[in-house]
């Protein structure tokens, strides 16, 4: 079954397309990638750079999925702080991995310049401010732990936040200049573009149903019949993964996360939301994240239903959410609406696996996608080139989840304990 591309603001502004025709014939790569979002894309440009034949195969088209649904917020980091890292992983390693997730939004904008992506790039920064006392002293550590490692991060009192932001829902902030922001979809397009330009074969509109190992290669199977053989299979996928490799799907949970978009603001209002142009997720627990975009729609989103969305109901609480922020917005017509899936893994770390010799699946990076899926597709080329040993995250093996049936039960129960604490602490 061929997928569409669902409407969105994006779908609705993005650059053209490059051309990826369905696969008409048998193919033969050093190496097939599944999955034609950031880190299959990213994966591929530099595997052709490095002088690889490669092919990726999506079952829609690149950027269907997360890619050129998400809120286009370039974060770097984890939702984990540095000083959480160094106790995670100790030594050389923790020291390696936070240079490399804080330096993750540098990547996509050397992208951007390198390859001239047309994505309504720029780079204002970030704003985190706190709802609560208990949030707002999280992010005073968090600023902190940055600022020493020579980033010059901006603490916001409540009056600085409330004229940065527009609201007055919040006690503080600190503004993490590193990031920025994107036309998610138009990026992914253009990434498309750059790997064609280096080489990369892509082919929309063919699922992969089947992997297997034939004669110490691998064969992947499409829904049209046609087959890549190939030495190497990169597996990335993320919030869509289905069931092509065992167990794989049961080791995330795939959380909508749900957007709104505003009609383009009229001037006044326009310089009364984020006038600086930074973007911004708040540090609560079922946080909101909101920006404009390049033609003054403001943007919220945050978490809905699990399943996906069945009526226009589904994104009433996003609107009132919107309003109660920005009480200078009542009257406005909202314009767009749209949901994508968010990779969630029980550590809120991005995942490595290799189950099988010449078999890599890189996937799980729990709503900070841009940035780390264009970081670690690019580790994981030179890996596979072989000019990187290490990859900045430990190989670990495929864990389902324990009850992972239960998925919209844990979700539901979640998000009901969390909005507890956030109206509570």
């Amino acid at each position: 079954m061929s997928l569409q591309l669902p409407p969105s603001l994006w779908a609705a502004t993005a650059i053209e397309a490059p051309a990826t025709p369905p696969l008409r014939d048998n193919l033969r790569v050093d190496v097939a990638v599944v999955g034609a979002g950031y880190t299959g894309l990213v994966t591929a440009l530099h595997l052709a750079r490095g002088g690889a034949r490669v092919c990726v195969l999506d079952a829609g088209e690149p950027g269907w999925g997360a890619s050129g649904r998400n809120g286009g917020q370039v974060i770097p980091g984890l939702k984990h702080d540095p000083d959480d890292l160094r106790r995670m992983f100790g030594g050389d390693r923790a020291e390696r991995l936070i240079d490399v997730v804080g330096h993750a939004a540098d990547n996509v904008f050397e992208l951007i310049e390198r390859y001239n992506i047309d994505c309504e790039a720029t780079r204002h920064g970030w704003i985190q401010p706190a709802a609560s006392p208990t949030a707002m002293r999280a992010i005073e550590r968090r600023a902190q732990q940055w600022r020493q490692r020579g980033v010059p991060v901006e603490m916001l009192d409540q009056a600085s936040v409330t004229r940065r932001i527009g609201s007055s829902d919040y006690l503080g902030a600190w503004v993490d200049p590193r990031a920025g922001s994107v036309q998610p979809l138009s990026y992914a397009r253009g990434l498309a573009r750059a790997a064609i330009a280096e080489g990369v074969q892509i082919h929309g509109h063919n699922r992969v149903t089947d992997l297997c190992q034939e004669d110490g290669r691998w064969r992947l199977t499409t829904d049209q019949q046609h087959s890549v053989r190939a030495e190497h299979v990169v597996l990335a996928t993320n919030g869509y993964t289905d069931n092509l490799w065992p167990n794989l799907r049961q080791t995330l949970l795939p959380a909508n996360s749900f957007i709104v978009a505003t009609r383009p603001l009229p001037e006044d209002l326009r310089r009364s939301v984020l006038p600086g142009g930074e973007v911004c997720s708040d540090a609560r627990r079922l946080l909101l994240y909101f920006k404009q975009d390049a033609s003054g729609r403001l943007l919220l989103g945050g978490r809905g239903p699990f399943a996906e969305p069945r009526s226009a109901e589904d994104w009433n609480h996003l609107k009132r959410s919107m309003l109660g922020l920005f009480p200078q917005l009542a009257g406005v017509e909202f314009e767009y609406q749209w949901a994508g899936r968010v990779a969630l893994t029980q550590d809120f770390m991005p995942r490595l696996h290799e189950p099988a010799p010449n078999l890599s699946i890189l996937l799980g990076y729990n709503g900070r996608g841009i940035a780390m899926a264009s970081t670690l597709g690019r580790h994981l080329a030179q890996r596979l080139l072989g000019k990187e040993k290490e990859f900045p995250f430990p190989v670990t093996p495929i864990r389902p989840i324990p009850f992972h049936g239960l998925q919209r039960l844990y979700l539901g129960v979640g998000i009901a304990w969390y909005r507890l604490l956030d109206a509570v602490f």
